[in-house]
């Protein structure tokens, strides 16, 4: 039956010009993935039961249902549009192939340029925990992604070490660039297992400005990129390693110093040095056992009165946001330990920024209901958002502009229902439980083991005792 407010379309018009994601389409509306379609030259020349538009949203979709199969994230998506009520000819189900060759015939730049036009920074000054002072807080961080064992993602992203051989999965290396108030990652850059965060990084600096204060951890504290992030203009305060050559040349009222870094490279010459200010300090607390190491922290704001010590000590764990973001779609929209879908090193291009869209798109229908009640955005439940953008592209919403309001209002209201409490002060010791199998290690050789012949009845042979 058609939905109520349901207009008869026109009769060129197709069920696949109105599949959308739900309350996610208000982030990435229907004419900003025709435009970067069209942009990346991915438009059709024909007309296809898989349009471009319809793929971009059908992989942000399997990002969105990870668990489910092909075929099943297809039927999320057109299951509640009303097309036997205003379409001529009925709509089926594209088979398994059908979808495989359109995701190739799309390629990752579509995603790649959505997740570029799209993603944008969504914090205000207004906004709880996003800024320290006038400055905004953002950070770097990087990951891995196992993606499927076959020959080419072999080929291009390749695999870490382990302690028998290699590691079973070849994997993906992302490095984001996010806000901390918000968790909107806003920048990625995704390379090779063979690519360090620092090479990735680079990549991602012209997302830094002035106004902004850029946080990280000590494994990219290093001379070249630490001047290349404040040539930005943006400030730093990234932790710094423990064997950094840390001169004190300077000392000041707060407890900080004034010293120096100097490329590795440059130690005589000394024509590429960077001024930073050295923040030391220890967390003494009775709860934290064995934790009362030293830490180290480098920042490019060099007047203790513009931010004193005990201040940046203590928002040096804001750093922490982006962990939690990356650990939102990892584990929580992805599923934990799960293996991307992709065969093709393209295809697992595509499926990642599928991912980064997705999982910003749900960042912003967060920071919008936090915004819209002043409240702070980690109050509000990742999970319990990421259930309500599944089951709103199920409620035939199309890409019809009232449906969408009017369906937007409800899901604001359902992720607000029940807020988060207060973080509560945690910690876990650094150890991990795994249970060894008895089982060797799959190898290459066991990819192509021998299979049977005959059915079982006929590969009998009853054995007469002697």
């Amino acid at each position: 039956m058609p939905r109520a407010g349901w207009v008869k379309p026109q009769d060129d018009q197709r069920l696949s010009d109105h599949v959308a994601l739900g309350v996610l389409t208000s982030t990435f509306p229907p004419w900003l993935v025709d435009e970067v379609v069209e942009a990346t030259g991915r438009t059709e020349q024909r007309s296809r039961l898989l349009p471009a538009r319809l793929v971009v949203y059908y992989v942000m979709g399997l990002a969105l249902f990870s668990q489910s199969s092909y075929e099943e994230v297809m039927r999320n998506l057109v299951e509640g549009l009303s097309w036997q009520s205003g379409w001529e000819k009925q709509w089926r189900m594209p088979s398994k192939s059908a979808i495989f060759q359109a995701r190739a015939r799309l390629g990752a730049e579509p995603l790649r340029a959505l997740f570029e036009r799209g993603c944008v920074p969504l914090a205000t000054q207004s906004t709880p925990g996003a800024y320290y002072r006038d400055w905004k807080l953002v950070a770097f961080d990087g990951t891995t992604l196992d993606v499927p064992d076959t020959p080419d993602n072999d080929a291009v992203f390749g695999r870490p070490g382990a302690s028998r051989g290699t590691s079973a999965f070849p994997q993906a290396r992302l490095v984001a660039f996010a806000e901390c108030g918000t968790h909107a990652m806003t920048g990625a850059a995704i390379g090779p297992y063979s690519d360090s965060e620092l090479t990735l990084t680079r990549q991602l600096l012209e997302h830094l400005g002035p106004g902004m204060l850029c946080l990280a951890d000590r494994g990219f504290a290093g001379h070249p990129l630490l001047a290349a992030a404040a040539a930005t203009g943006a400030d730093l305060l990234w932790r710094a390693k423990s064997n950094a050559v840390l001169p004190v040349l300077e000392r000041f009222d707060d407890g900080s110093f004034r010293s120096e870094i100097v490329a590795t490279t440059d130690k005589r010459t000394r024509k590429q040095v960077l001024s930073v200010r050295v923040v030391e300090y220890t967390l003494e607390d009775p709860g934290r056992p064995g934790r009362a190491e030293r830490y180290r922290l480098v920042t490019t704001i060099l007047d203790p009165q513009a931010a004193p010590a005990e201040e940046l000590a203590a928002l040096y764990a804001q750093r922490w946001e982006i962990e939690t973001a990356l650990g939102e779609l990892k584990t929580h929209q992805r599923g934990p330990k799960v293996v991307l879908r992709s065969k093709t090193a393209d295809g697992v291009l595509q499926e990642i920024y599928g991912h980064l869209c997705t999982h910003y798109a749900i960042r912003a229908l967060m920071s919008q209901a936090a915004d819209n009640h002043d409240i702070d955005p980690d109050r509000i439940s990742f999970t319990r958002s990421l259930r309500a953008a599944r089951r709103s592209t199920r409620q035939g919403l199309g890409t019809t502009t009232t449906n969408l309001a009017a369906v937007l209002g409800d899901t604001l209201t359902e992720i607000l229902h029940e807020l988060l409490p207060v973080r509560r002060l945690r910690s876990a010791a650094r150890v991990v439980k795994r249970k060894m199998s008895n089982y060797g290690v799959k190898r290459p050789q066991h990819r192509n083991w021998p299979q049977p012949a005959l059915r079982s009845a006929a590969a009998i042979e009853v054995l007469t005792p002697p």
